[in-house]
């Protein structure tokens, strides 16, 4: 039997990432047969209760925040760097290989407490996530037809990631990224075969069983998106590509599942745009029957993404028999081998035709769709994806 040490203190908000999604299904899974433990603080233990983590066998620690919690995000920030710190430095381990630390994000209050008790005991094995390699801070999220460049944004993201980077690259046993494109980022830890690729995966089981009891549900929306109103995911581009199919489908309707900072920018581009009855944004909707609804109810899933590095929230839509159009990012090509429609690199023109083809092209939109079906339900299992990376660390 192992010993897990699960370190999320970067859990936040009602919203749920890829890397949350992650370490909640491993958790999940690996606890069944294994000791598991997780650390966080009030928001992240909230998160896993709302995905019923909580009803397993994991253990949790969570860290008190008060009166850090109060005192605004930045404040609350550094604080649980602190708590990270301290537990890193406070917590006593087996210094055993059967012991393993698990740092669910390149946030500082994941990384830096793994860091310090990989030190502590040389022995332990040290897994890191690392799921998105901030872009150039120069650059920023800068693309040709975007005029906001949301540099200070891209910055401060780099900026949080270059001492981690090194501290994983000197220390980590094995480090887990999302695309084999973000493996380059390891070289050294790749060429001793630590780096490992996980491509995500969705609740097959929850979304089978849906669809067994809730069959022939009507279309009621041309596409969907899900995901988080960030720049790097497009969100406000996303209305420039709907308005391009409503000039030639005036009834094309889109709903619009997500939330985010970008979200107060989304509502004012659609009501300027007089898109309002042609656009629902639903917010953020939690695993279950109502999002299972709203994806059964749509015909195509849109993931206008500029800088990614996975895309598991179109995987979701895909599971459902969405055939999805996605830009034609490198990060991207593992991860939707069919079933996804690759438009040209920041093209908002072609990206709104692929759409439209699959919407009149009936003989395009089924091959599409059993392509995304198949794949999913191939190689996107959580329990097969769970059980893949177990191996690779503990073999």
């Amino acid at each position: 039997m192992l010993n897990f040490y699960f370190f999320a203190y970067a859990a936040l908000g009602k919203g749920l990432s890829g890397g949350d999604r992650i370490f909640i299904e491993f958790a999940r899974r690996w606890s069944k047969e294994n000791n598991l433990k997780i650390y966080l603080w009030k928001e992240g233990y909230l998160m896993c209760k709302r995905q019923n983590l909580t009803e397993s066998k994991v253990k949790f620690k969570i860290a008190q925040m008060e009166p850090w919690y109060k005192m605004g995000f930045v404040i609350n920030y550094f604080a649980r760097i602190v708590e990270g710190l301290i537990t890193g430095l406070e917590l006593k381990l087996e210094n055993s290989p059967e012991t393993i630390v698990y740092s669910a994000s390149e946030f500082w209050m994941d990384s830096i407490p793994a860091f310090i008790l990989k030190k502590r005991f040389p022995k332990i094995k040290w897994v890191a996530a690392w799921y998105q390699t901030a872009p150039n801070p120069i650059k920023g999220f800068s693309f040709k037809q975007r005029k906001e460049k949301y540099r200070a944004n891209a910055f401060i993201y780099w900026l949080m990631q270059f001492p981690i980077k090194r501290l994983i690259s000197s220390s980590a046993d094995f480090v887990i990224v999302n695309n084999s494109d973000e493996k380059k980022q390891f070289r050294n830890l790749a060429k001793k075969n630590r780096v490992i690729i996980c491509l995500g995966a969705v609740d097959l089981e929850s979304i089978n069983s849906f669809k067994k009891t809730n069959k022939n549900i009507g279309k009621v929306y041309d596409g969907v998106f899900q995901g988080r109103f960030h720049p790097q995911k497009g969100v406000t581009e996303l209305v420039d590509i709907w308005k391009k199919i409503v000039d030639k489908k005036n009834d094309a309707y889109l709903a619009v599942i997500g939330d985010g900072p970008l979200m107060n920018k989304v509502r004012a581009k659609i009501k300027g745009e007089n898109l309002d009855r042609n656009i629902k944004l639903f917010g953020y909707v939690f695993d279950g029957e109502k999002k299972f609804r709203i994806f059964s109810q749509s015909r195509v899933v849109l993931h206008p993404a500029f800088f990614d590095s996975g895309g598991m929230a179109a995987a979701e839509a895909m599971a459902f028999g969405l055939p999805g159009v996605c830009f034609d990012l490198d990060s991207l090509k593992s991860y939707y081998t069919q079933g996804m429609i690759k438009a040209k690199k920041e093209n908002l023109d072609d990206f709104s035709e692929k759409v439209y083809s699959l919407l009149i092209n009936k003989k395009l939109y089924l091959k599409l769709s059993k392509e995304a079906l198949e794949l999913i339900e191939n190689f996107w299992s959580w329990d097969g994806r769970a059980r893949e990376i177990f191996n690779f660390i503990t073999k």
